[in-house]
């Protein structure tokens, strides 16, 4: 099977808890210790006492470091699938995805059959610049070869600092002999927004929510309603199908985008003292204009959490399947030079006071996508509900649901969900839910 990694994403291979977790923007501060009981010290004590024993009787001599790491990341995993240890190696990658920017090339590659293969090079990069061609072979890097490499190691050799050079050999159909490129690495950004045009209507798609979410949403909306123009402009489809989420104040910007006033969104941990709320500041970028928003099964976390507040408060309608359902918040503490630890120090609830905790979004408008063939049955998503270990909904766990659709095909003219909305921004459909009734919204 071919594998697919994009040089944006910098090669961080992780599992679904740890793609999905929304993470706050901030770090715990030291509050009042909580005292250790005599049963927590003797506890501790045969953990120690464990853990020598393994030192000293193992069949083989035990790595001391590779022992205590996991038994840190059995800790955590023991409370929710969304709790986890950080490497120094994988807090750095996390550090880059959600700055959305690093040193590096700006090639899209795939590792097939033990190749690797430039899938394409991103406009306006080195890469790019450099001459570097979608199906250009990389046999080696700054003479190293490639060949036994996992895709994840060519990836880290090809990141590195800023105007630090490497020079790549790659093959090239049509090319008699190895091309030799040489290529200054620069910063390349992370583009978690795209958009386009469709007539008389924007289309904007977010693919994570990383620091570069808000401007890149500004930006598009801006040359969307300057290019077609106040009058003719329809409204805008928010596409966030399969968006895993990010970062916790980008949520917020992104629904502030599209709100005057009102709760965005409240988080609650394990104490009253500790619930925060986040209120929308005046200023609709898009003028009032109807909103289409899309998810389906892998809209997860920030995904949820916009979708919550723009349904909330009757600002745009929700459209696609049932979304997956993580309804809590991570935040990340560095462990100085031994990574950091990922941790769930709160849910999160919509302006209604709903948590979404393992049960989702329901869609406004429900509209499924047809499979192809060897897809059915394999192409909805376990949801929170399905993971081991989840935290439960506070409000009524019998209300869990679990698994939603989640495929998106790649042919526009297929895409039942796209397509629907379209229609309905049109008039060519008619339904009761859009546009959203504003006098059912939450008071705020």
């Amino acid at each position: 099977m071919m594998r697919k990694i994009s040089l944006v994403f910098m090669g961080a291979v992780v599992g679904a808890s740890a793609v999905i977790g929304i993470t706050e923007g901030r770090h715990l501060l030291a509050g009042t210790a909580v005292a250790a009981g005599a049963e927590t010290y003797r506890q501790l004590n045969l953990f120690g006492d464990v853990f020598e024993r393994i030192r000293s009787d193992y069949v083989e001599q035990p790595d001391d470091a590779k022992l205590i790491e996991a038994a840190i990341n059995g800790m955590l995993s023991s409370l929710d699938p969304h709790s986890s240890y950080m490497s120094p190696k994988n807090f750095r990658d996390m550090q880059v995805q959600t700055r959305g920017e690093f040193g590096g090339l700006g090639i899209e590659v795939t590792m097939e059959d033990q190749t690797l293969k430039v899938v394409s090079p991103i406009d306006d990069t080195p890469a790019h610049r450099a001459g570097v061609r979608a199906g250009d072979i990389i046999l080696q890097l700054d003479g190293e070869n490639v060949q036994g490499m996992t895709l994840n190691q060519a990836v880290d050799k090809m990141r590195g600092p800023v105007n630090s050079a490497i020079t790549l050999t790659v093959k090239r159909d049509g090319a008699t002999d190895p091309l030799e490129i040489k290529i200054v690495r620069d910063i390349i950004r992370i583009k978690s927004v795209r958009s386009r045009i469709e007539g008389d209507i924007g289309y904007v798609r977010i693919t994570q929510f990383n620091e570069q979410t808000f401007e890149g949403l500004r930006d598009s909306i801006e040359k969307i309603s300057r290019e077609i123009g106040p009058d003719k402009l329809k409204g805008y489809v928010l596409d966030l199908r399969n968006n895993p989420g990010g970062l916790l104040d980008q949520a917020i910007s992104v629904s502030d985008a599209f709100l005057e006033k009102g709760e965005v969104v409240s988080t609650r941990g394990r104490n009253a003292e500790e619930t925060q709320r986040y209120n929308a500041r005046p200023g609709d970028l898009t003028r009032g204009k109807p909103v289409i928003v899309l998810v389906n099964g892998g809209s997860a976390s920030a995904s949820e959490i916009v979708a919550g507040a723009l349904q909330d408060h009757r600002r745009a309608t929700i459209l696609g399947s049932r979304s997956f359902g993580k309804g809590s918040v991570q935040t990340i503490i560095p462990l100085g030079a031994n990574g950091a630890i990922r941790l769930t120090t709160a849910r999160y609830y919509t302006p209604a006071g709903r948590s979404i905790q393992a049960k989702g979004i329901e869609p406004d408008i429900e509209v499924l996508q047809e499979a192809p063939a060897e897809l059915k049955g394999k192409d909805d998503t376990k949801g929170e509900a399905g993971l081991k270990g989840h935290l439960k909904n506070p409000t009524d766990a019998t209300e869990e649901k679990s698994g939603s659709q989640a495929y998106v095909p790649s042919d526009l003219k297929e895409d039942r969900a796209l397509n629907t909305a379209y229609d309905l921004l049109r008039g060519v459909q008619i339904n009761a839910n859009f546009p959203p009734n504003p006098k059912a919204s939450v008071p705020n």
